[in-house]
This record gives structure tokens, sequence and C-alpha cells, in this order.
């Protein structure tokens, strides 16, 4: 039996994913709720960049059953999200070994800079809209030609803004590893968009 809402009377200061995870691990569903609200938004974000579209409700869907039915095991709860985008990274695992080599990328990509953290393609006003969202094209073409762990590396950090020691732990890979990829992902998309006539 699940307990009795308690999300009536949560202030602001309760609800950090700690607070939330515990009164879901004695079965409070409405706190379910409320960290599904918070998260959905990336957890969809990131398997869009990962996976095709076509499922991607599916997915999402997937994801937070797998935290549901994995939460009463989570030991630690202020690794919450630590732990959900790692359960995310599963899914989108497990999906891209069903899959073709080819992924659909057709909604609107962030702002990427990959020569750092700047918005190095972001447009200059208005005048520059649609130049701006060739660029969003092109950009999600190049990521598209890197691999699955570069790809994943560059979305987590440059786009979900994730540290990287946290996505060393979400990935189970060491910092090293981290940098090098994300590296090595910039590299590559850099020179995807120069030969297609990008000037950075």
């Amino acid at each position: 039996m699940f307990v009795k809402d308690t999300t009536d009377m949560l202030t602001d200061d309760d609800c950090s994913d700690a607070f939330l995870v515990q009164q879901c691990q004695k079965g409070d569903r409405q706190c379910f709720r409320y960290l599904y609200q918070r998260y959905q938004g990336k957890v969809r974000s990131t398997l869009y960049q990962l996976c095709d579209s076509s499922s991607l409700d599916d997915l999402v869907q997937e994801v937070f059953l797998r935290v549901w039915k994995g939460l009463p095991l989570l030991k630690q709860p202020a690794t919450f999200s630590t732990w959900l985008y790692r359960i995310t990274w599963n899914v989108a695992t497990d999906r891209r070994r069903m899959l073709a080599r080819h992924h659909s990328f057709n909604s609107k990509l962030k702002t990427i800079d990959p020569t750092g953290d700047s918005d190095i393609l972001s447009s200059g006003g208005d005048s520059s809209d649609l130049m701006h969202l060739h660029y969003q094209d092109l950009v999600q073409r190049g990521l598209a030609h890197l691999s699955f762990e570069h790809r994943t590396v560059m979305v987590l950090h440059d786009l979900e803004e994730i540290p990287q020691k946290e996505i060393a732990e979400i990935l189970n890979i060491p910092l090293g590893t981290v940098k090098s990829r994300l590296f090595h992902a910039r590299a590559a998309l850099r020179k995807f968009l120069q030969r297609e006539g990008v000037n950075l």
C-alpha cells in the first residue's frame, strides 16, 4: 500500500532530491511525480540525442519505470541524479543495440561550441535566425557522425551541462577518459563543420 500523500505539506527546503527519494522509498507516489516532473525534460533531451525519436515516449517511460522499481535499492538518495543518468544511459545503450546505425536528429538542438564552453554558434540577432537554424542542423548531422561513446560524453557535458566528474560516475569510466572523449568529440565536430563551410 502506498502511504498518504505528503507533498501538500512540503516546503521548498523539503523538496531536495534526497527527501523526495526517501518519501518514494516509503511508497509516496506523489513525491515520485515531483521527481518525474523535475527530470523528465532532461531525460527526454538526453535520450533524443542518443537514440532515434520514433520511440522517445516509450524510452522515457522505460527510464522512469526502471527508476521506480530501483528506488528501494538506492542506498544514497543524494546521488539520485547521477543514478538517474546512469539508467538513462543504460536504456539508450539497450535501444541502440536494436537500431540500425543511422539515427534521427530532427529536433532543434541546443547550441554547442565545439571549441569550448561559449556559445560560438549562437545567432547574433533576429536577422541571423535562419543562419542559426542552419548551423544547428549542421551540428545535428555532425553529432550523428560521432561514435556513440563520443556523442554521449558531448551530449551530457555540452548539452546537459553535467560536470565531467559526474559523467565519469554515470558511465563508470575514468575521468581522464571523459576528458579525452570530449576533446576528440569536439575536434571531430569542428572538422565536420569546417568541411561544411563553417568558419570557427
